[in-house]
């Protein structure tokens, strides 16, 4: 790993993806994952309501194994329509879910990249942007905040410009809180956020990953999506789950 790409002369970081995450996040420092559709979205949909969310890195019988050891319910893929998925629109619906294994390739699997990096891991969406800067204010560690992105059919990364604008948030309060030391990456999200501030719900349905949802049926997760700063709580990664911070 090149060192400048750790960006090590900033306390505020920011970069793309499990290998950016690798390369920013440090020891002793925080890590905070954007996913916004939809995996952070829908942990603080579970989070508001009380569940302990196990995040994981694979969609598989893995997923399975990982979810019974926990007595735990594995979240589906959107693809089944009945139960609980990565929809937070069926979190929300749900009742009598007290644990949830949530498998994504990206934020999720992310976060359990993390786990023990050394680093504290949170998680943050449009819906609670403000809460998490307002937990990051007060510390002086190193801050690395980590678009998520999604993933082209090859596998490769494919920057979602929603994971930029979540991650823009958090960086725009932060800043708005007194945050200063932002590394050039950090402010660029800061810009790409302030710049659809005012419309970010129309641009949330607009962009390619909403258009993805709303053509497939599942517009009700981009508005779950666009409630920009409607949860308080901040999902914190004690061991394998998150819990309310």
């Amino acid at each position: 790993m090149i060192d400048a790409h750790r960006q090590p002369s900033y306390r505020v970081r920011m970069d793309w993806g499990p290998t950016g995450a690798a390369a920013v996040a440090a020891a002793g420092g925080v890590a905070v994952v954007v996913d916004v559709l939809s995996f952070t979205t829908t942990l603080s949909v579970a989070m508001d309501a009380g569940i302990t969310v196990y995040p994981f890195g694979w969609k598989d019988e893995r997923a399975e194994a990982y979810a019974a050891e926990r007595d735990a319910v594995l979240a589906r893929g959107r693809s089944v329509r009945d139960g609980v998925s990565l929809s937070p629109a069926t979190v929300r619906a749900a009742s009598g879910v007290d644990r949830l294994v949530l498998p994504s390739p990206n934020g999720s699997a992310i976060s359990f990249g993390l786990a023990d990096s050394g680093a504290t891991v949170v998680g943050a969406s449009l819906r609670n942007a403000t809460a998490v800067a307002r937990s990051l204010a007060a510390t002086d560690r190193p801050v690395a905040v980590v678009a998520a992105g999604e993933r082209w059919p090859d596998g490769t990364l494919r920057p979602a410009v929603e994971d930029l604008w979540g991650a823009g948030a958090v960086l725009a309060a932060l800043v708005d809180l007194g945050a200063t030391g932002l590394s050039p990456e950090a402010r660029m999200a800061e810009a790409a956020y302030r710049a659809v501030a005012d419309r970010v719900a129309d641009e949330l349905h607009a962009c390619a990953s909403g258009r993805e949802l709303v053509d497939a049926g599942f517009a009700t997760d981009v508005a779950i999506a666009a409630e920009t700063d409607t949860s308080d709580v901040v999902p914190v990664l004690r061991g394998d789950a998150f819990v309310a911070g």
